[in-house]
C-alpha cells in the first residue's frame, strides 16, 4: 500500500498565529483508506524551502499532499514551489480565471489583477475547481509521486479531500484497505509498568499496539488494517480482550471516554452524590468536574491558597450525608518537590494518601486531579461490586 506525507504550509503555522487542524483531519481520512502516514511537516511562505521539504518527501512516499499557500498574495508560493519540483512551468488557464471573475461578480465585487494568480497551475496538472472557494487545488502525476495541492481553509480543504482526492486515490491506487484505531484510557498504573504487562503486544505488526502517555493517564492504542472493517474490527476487539484480560479495572474507558465522565456515571449509578475543596490547582477539578452534565455533582469551592486538605479538613468542614462523597485535594510545593495530598470520604469508605511529584510544577494539578478521580473511580467500582454480591 501506499505511504503519504503531509506538509502544512504557512508562516501563520510556523509563528503559532493559528493551529494546523488540517494535517489531523488529512491523516485521519488517509487511514480509512488504508493509506499509512510516513511523516508530517510544517514549512513557512517560502519557494525554496516549500520546494527542498517536498523533493525530500518524495524520496520518502508516494503521496505527498500540501495544504495552504494558494491564495492570491504573494506569500502564497506553493504553485510556484510546486511547478519547481515537478519541472513543470506555470500555465495560465483562462477557464479557471472565468470561474474565479464569476465567482467576484456574484458578491457584487470586481477580482484584482492579483487573482489572476490563482488561474496559473503547473502544466500538465489535474485541475481541481473549488466551488467554495477561489483557490483552485491541483494534482501532479510524476513517474513515482502524486502530488496533490490542497487550499488551507479548513472548509475548503475538507470539501475537496472528500469529494475529489480520496476517490481519486482510490482509484489511482486500487487500494483494498482500512485502517482502524481504538484507543484504551488507563489510571492508576505508570507508562512503564503497563509496558512491563503488555510489552511482547507493542512488537506485534498487525494489529499494532502502542503507548502514550499523559498525566496520570495512559492510552492505550490499537491499529489494526484489513481489507474490510468488520475484519479490523474483529482484530481490534481480539486484542481489546487480550489487554483488557492483562490489565483488568487499570482501564477506565475508550476513545471518547473521559476520566471525569466516567466518574461521575460511576458515582451516580451508587446513588451518590459528589462535591470538592481544592487547593493549588486553580480549580482544576471543579471545571473537570463541572464541564459534565451530571445531577450528581454538586460542586465544589476553592479554599485559601496552600490549604492542607486532609481528612479531618474534611470531616470539620461541613456536615456529611450518608450518601455523599467529598474529594480534596491539595497540591503543594515544597522546594523542588510538590505534594500532592488526596482525602476522600465516601459512603463506602475513605482515604487519604499523599504523592511526591518531581516533575514540571505546570503538570502537577492535572496529575493529582487524576490521580483522585482515579481513586475515587476504583471506591465506587468497588462498592457496585459488593452491591452485586450481596444480591447474588
Amino acid at each position: 500500500m501506499p505511504s503519504a506525507e503531509i506538509i502544512a504550509i504557512g508562516t501563520e503555522l510556523l509563528l503559532g498565529e493559528i493551529q494546523d487542524t488540517n494535517t489531523q483531519f488529512i491523516a485521519r481520512a488517509l487511514r480509512e483508506s488504508g493509506i499509512n502516514i510516513f511523516r508530517t511537516s510544517m514549512v513557512g511562505d517560502n519557494i525554496e524551502r516549500i520546494a527542498t521539504v517536498v523533493r525530500e518527501a518524495m524520496g520518502r512516499a508516494e503521496i505527498i499532499i500540501t495544504t495552504g499557500g494558494l491564495g492570491p498574495t504573494i506569500d502564497d508560493p506553493t504553485r510556484t514551489a510546486l511547478a519547481l519540483v515537478s519541472d513543470s512551468p506555470l500555465e495560465f488557464h483562462p477557464e479557471l480565471w472565468e470561474i474565479i471573475s464569476q465567482r467576484f461578480q456574484k458578491t457584487s465585487r470586481t477580482p484584482g489583477e492579483n487573482q489572476k494568480r490563482q488561474a496559473y497551475i503547473p502544466r500538465n496538472a489535474i485541475v481541481i475547481e473549488n466551488p467554495v472557494g477561489t483557490a483552485p487545488a491541483f494534482i501532479i502525476i510524476t513517474e513515482k509521486n502524486v502530488i496533490i495541492s490542497l487550499p488551507g481553509v479548513p472548509s475548503e480543504m475538507k470539501l475537496l479531500l472528500g469529494k475529489f482526492v480520496l476517490p481519486f486515490l482510490n482509484n489511482h491506487y486500487s487500494l483494498e484497505e482500512t485502517i482502524s484505531v481504538k484507543v484504551l484510557h488507563t489510571s492508576g498504573a505508570g507508562e512503564g509498568w503497563i509496558d512491563e504487562k503488555i510489552g511482547d503486544l507493542e512488537t506485534l505488526s498487525n494489529p499494532t499496539v502502542g503507548l502514550s502517555a499523559h498525566s496520570g493517564i495512559v492510552d492505550i492504542r490499537i491499529t489494526a488494517r484489513s481489507k474490510t472493517k468488520i475484519e479490523a474490527s474483529n482484530q481490534i476487539n481480539s486484542m481489546e480482550n487480550e489487554i483488557r484480560g492483562r490489565l483488568g479495572n487499570y482501564i477506565f474507558g475508550s476513545d471518547a471516554d473521559s476520566l471525569d465522565r466516567i466518574v461521575l456515571q460511576s458515582i451516580y449509578l451508587c446513588g451518590w452524590t459528589i462535591s470538592c475543596i481544592e487547593s493549588g490547582t486553580f480549580g482544576l477539578l471543579d471545571q473537570r468536574l463541572s464541564s459534565v452534565q451530571s445531577s450528581s455533582y454538586l460542586g465544589g469551592k476553592q479554599p485559601v491558597p496552600e490549604q492542607l486538605i486532609s481528612l479531618d479538613f474534611l470531616k470539620n468542614s461541613k456536615s456529611i450525608q450518608n450518601n455523599e462523597v467529598i474529594l480534596g485535594l491539595t497540591v503543594i510545593l515544597e522546594g523542588s518537590l510538590i505534594r500532592i495530598n488526596m482525602a476522600i470520604i465516601s459512603p463506602s469508605k475513605d482515604l487519604e494518601q499523599q504523592v511526591i511529584f518531581t516533575g514540571s510544577p505546570e503538570n502537577a494539578p492535572e496529575l493529582g486531579v487524576n490521580l483522585i478521580l482515579d481513586r475515587i473511580r476504583r471506591i465506587a467500582d468497588e462498592f457496585k461490586h459488593q452491591q452485586i454480591d450481596s444480591r447474588t
